[in-house]
């Protein structure tokens, strides 16, 4: 049974990593990986199988119902355009001044809304004020790098660092304490060499930077859902430590207040003009096959730690290697090659938390590890793969322009990690 349940695991791995050479949706490959390995386990054990799918199915639940709440809310606040309340105050033409703009806005929105979203945002915004696609693809990848480090010390920066705070292995308070500093780090140093080392320059667009006219009304609609949907999400953190009711649940409540706040202001207006701002409209136009991936890994690495293996493993790595942060420091070099969100499912069946209770230093520095080291290659994180395809950035370009930047600033984050600890 084991030997059967790793091989399909490690089959499904393999594809899911080279999703672009077989064309075969990583999803696809994801629920059909989790569906397998559960099957094969229910072959072997059937007196106990229904317990324990039933068991890990409801911690997937919890993760999933959380994701598709936020995903909903971001998604109404960009479809009133409530992101431009920030880019349009942006007028720099100072290469150098931008630069740092972008990295620190790109930082501190991706801890506030997830890196995903704030890459798309922040590359949307590059291309009205950048005609050069080299700049523009220089900014490109601090905004990758700064979407990931920001990400990873907010507890809804990063679909990992959610995992492991729904999960029960780290604090809100704590995360942000611990991690805030060395996740800063990550970007500064990348900035900082890229301010002295770089010849930085922006030609001026043929007709400058002009901004579309917004009309009064839309103008307080995209005010108001920004605000209450950023508030909102400020919010569900709060609402854990108040209520202790799980992350999801404040999530749901306040997709709920956004939901009925958009409804309100379209009242006046007639079923087709209002269509494009309905959360139901929202539903359909989010990432919903990212939802299915997540279930698929989570259902498969949730296999692998009910037939121990995962323990195993992780007895194994502590006998070989020896130092649990060496372990940590290669896992979040390992993200940048392959998705951090198996990698993280997998450290957290291989880890108890009788042994390593919450914010302990091998959450913590995980959270950091796997939220910042996709930074490395362009590959290795959603925000990366994103800003790729709508940049049309090469893996070759990223490789020699911006990897070593990524190394530098994962390294110096973790270096501050240690000296704080």
């Amino acid at each position: 049974m084991l030997t059967a349940i790793v091989l399909i695991f490690l089959l499904g791995y393999l594809a899911i990593v080279l999703e672009e050479i077989l064309y075969l949706n990583k999803t696809a490959t994801a629920l059909l990986t989790g569906v397998l390995c559960w099957t094969v386990y229910a072959f072997y054990e059937p007196t106990t199988v229904v317990a324990e799918l039933s068991h890990h199915l409801a911690s997937i639940s919890e993760i999933l119902f959380f994701l598709l709440g936020a995903m909903v809310v971001v998604e109404l606040i960009d479809a009133h355009g409530g992101f431009d309340v920030i880019t349009d105050r942006i007028a720099t033409r100072d290469p150098r001044l931008l630069l740092w703009i972008i990295g620190i806005l790109s930082f501190f929105l991706s801890a506030l809304l997830d890196n995903l979203t704030t890459s798309i945002v922040m590359v949307s915004f590059l291309r009205k004020l950048i005609k050069q696609a080299e700049m523009r693809k220089l900014m490109a990848g601090v905004v990758i790098i700064a979407a990931n480090a920001g990400g990873a010390w907010s507890p809804i920066g990063d679909v990992t660092t959610t995992m492991l705070w729904i999960g029960g292995q780290i604090t809100t308070f704590n995360i942000i304490k611990t991690l805030f500093l060395p996740s800063l780090a990550c970007l500064v140093v990348p900035l900082l060499f890229l301010t002295f080392s770089h010849t930085l320059q922006i030609a001026p667009a043929k007709s400058g930077f002009i901004k579309p006219v917004v009309d009064r009304r839309a103008r307080f609609e995209r005010t108001i859902l920004f605000w209450v949907g950023l508030g909102g999400l400020l919010f569900v953190p709060i609402f854990k430590t108040i209520t202790h009711l799980p992350p999801y649940m404040g999530m749901l409540l306040v997709l709920n207040a956004i939901w009925i706040v958009s409804e309100l202001i379209h009242r006046h207006k007639d079923t087709e003009a209002r269509q494009p701002f309905t959360a139901a409209y929202a539903l359909s136009r989010i990432d919903s096959s990212s939802i299915l991936f997540f279930l698929g890994i989570l259902l498969a690495v949730s296999c692998l730690e009910v037939t121990h293996l995962l323990g195993s493993l992780a007895t194994w790595l502590d006998q070989s290697v020896g130092n649990l942060d060496l372990i940590v420091l290669l896992i979040g070099l390992a993200s940048a090659v392959i998705d951090n969100v198996p990698l993280v499912a997998a450290s957290m069946g291989m880890y108890d938390l009788q042994t390593y209770p919450a914010d302990h230093r091998l959450w913590e520095f995980l959270a950091y590890c796997a939220g910042t080291g996709g930074s490395i290659l362009i590959i290795g994180s959603a925000a990366g793969v994103a800003v790729m395809g709508m940049e049309h950035i090469d893996f070759g370009w990223y490789l020699r322009r911006i990897s070593w930047l990524a190394l530098l600033g994962y390294l110096a984050g973790a270096l501050v990690y240690f000296l704080m600890n």
